[in-house]
């Protein structure tokens, strides 16, 4: 989104830094969630479905929601990556394949990720995957949040 509602800012300005990505998966697996801002629907149902996922009492604070991710996103300076079995990964997850590429998990497909959108479809990855998606973001995804996808996964 690059507008909202007449509203103007000075791109990185102080407060926060507006992010833009190719779609919600990749926001996602990122270690980001949907703006409460501009957003708040589906901010919203991230966080209950986080909170669902996740078996918490009650909802976090949005800016607790960040620092989780924050840290579940960084090992020291580099992207932390975490080991999962493949077969349980929930729709929209990110891994990383042993050739380097980004794929996104749809169904029993993987999206083979560009800056630009999905390249092509290929089988599900088997075994342990190498997930980038901070477990937070997978416990709302498992729990029922449905992401953002770019137009290009639908014509795959």
């Amino acid at each position: 989104m690059l507008q909202f509602k007449e509203r103007r800012r000075a791109v990185f300005s102080q407060g926060y830094t507006e992010l833009f990505f190719c779609d919600e998966p990749t926001a996602l697996a990122a270690g980001h969630r949907p703006c409460v801002e501009c957003r708040r629907a589906d901010a919203h149902a991230y966080r209950d479905a986080m909170v669902r996922g996740l078996g918490l009492a009650e909802a976090p604070l949005f800016p607790a929601i960040d620092r989780r991710l924050h840290e579940e996103r960084l090992d020291g300076r580099l992207q932390r990556v975490h080991e999962l079995p493949a077969e349980t990964l929930p729709d929209g997850a990110m891994v990383r394949d042993d050739a380097g590429r980004f794929l996104a998990v749809q169904g029993e497909r993987a999206l083979i990720w560009s800056p630009g959108g999905y390249e092509r479809a290929e089988p599900r990855p088997a075994g342990i995957a190498l997930v980038l998606t901070p477990p937070t973001s997978l416990a709302a995804l498992s729990a029922g949040f449905q992401p953002r996808w770019h137009p290009s996964a639908a014509a795959l």
